[in-house]
């Protein structure tokens, strides 16, 4: 499966999954319409579909722009949020057929309360559920739903590629090592993602594998990062997403 990037506003990824005959694609999480028209028009690729993760402007955005250019354009995205024009409302369980593949939804909610994400052909796009190195912040959701929903990401396959809508990795890493300073895994991935962020290469996508080698929020029973947790709250946490609910509100208050 060919994905391209279209980069949008200061870190944002438009995902153009292209057909297999390469002569359409579909569109995941169009903030903005105008980059996303160049780079069809530049390819000469028509748009077949548009793909939606969640409600946030800057994934919905340019949805009214691209359809005033092709106003048949279906719009698929989360039944329980509202979506400009989505004429395809999809819960979890649905399958979905766009330029010639076929993905699972995943409701993944927490980032917020109706986040969905699309799952097939080995690769996930998980809009702003899970990130490079972090995850979401909690907005209207909640944070036992996002550590739920990260949950069920971790079992995916370790190979799935991960898809994620913003270039935050070099930034996530940081808290990383907040929480970890001791890992040669992480020491390794941080240098490798600052190397390509300085030449303005994309660090994403990245493997789950990566993921939950490196990642505190998918690390949440690892002892070191329990550890890092507990001492950061001042006393024992009981559970799993007690773990995960501590390392998030630490990034919350003093990293981001």
């Amino acid at each position: 499966m060919i994905v391209e990037p279209v980069r949008a506003f200061a870190d944002n990824y438009i995902w153009m999954i292209v057909s297999p005959q390469q002569d359409g694609c579909a569109i995941v999480d169009p903030g903005d319409h105008r980059p996303v028209i160049e780079w069809l028009d530049t390819r000469g690729l028509a748009p077949e579909a548009i793909l939606v993760t969640h409600h946030h402007g800057d994934h919905v955005g340019g949805i009214r722009g691209l359809h005033a250019r092709w106003p048949d354009l279906p719009v698929y995205g989360p039944a329980a949020e509202r979506i400009p024009d989505c004429d395809h409302p999809l819960r979890d369980g649905d399958e979905v057929r766009v330029a010639g593949y076929r993905f699972s939804v995943l409701e993944v909610p927490g980032h917020t309360a109706g986040h969905i994400a699309y799952y097939g052909e080995g690769a996930l796009f998980c809009g702003d559920t899970l990130f490079a190195g972090g995850c979401g912040r909690v907005f209207d959701g909640t944070f036992g739903q996002l550590c739920a929903s990260l949950k069920r990401i971790r079992a995916l396959p370790p190979e799935t590629l991960v898809y994620c809508a913003h270039e935050y990795t070099v930034d996530n890493l940081g808290f990383a090592k907040w929480v970890e300073p001791d890992s040669a895994a992480l020491a390794r991935r941080d240098a490798e993602a600052m190397a390509l962020q300085e030449k303005g290469i994309p660090t994403v996508p990245s493997t789950l594998a990566l993921e939950r080698e490196t990642n505190p929020f998918l690390r949440w029973d690892e002892p070191a990062v329990r550890a890092a947790a507990e001492r950061h709250a001042g006393h024992a946490l009981d559970d799993d997403c007690a773990v995960f609910t501590e390392l998030r509100r630490w990034k919350d208050s003093e990293y981001d």
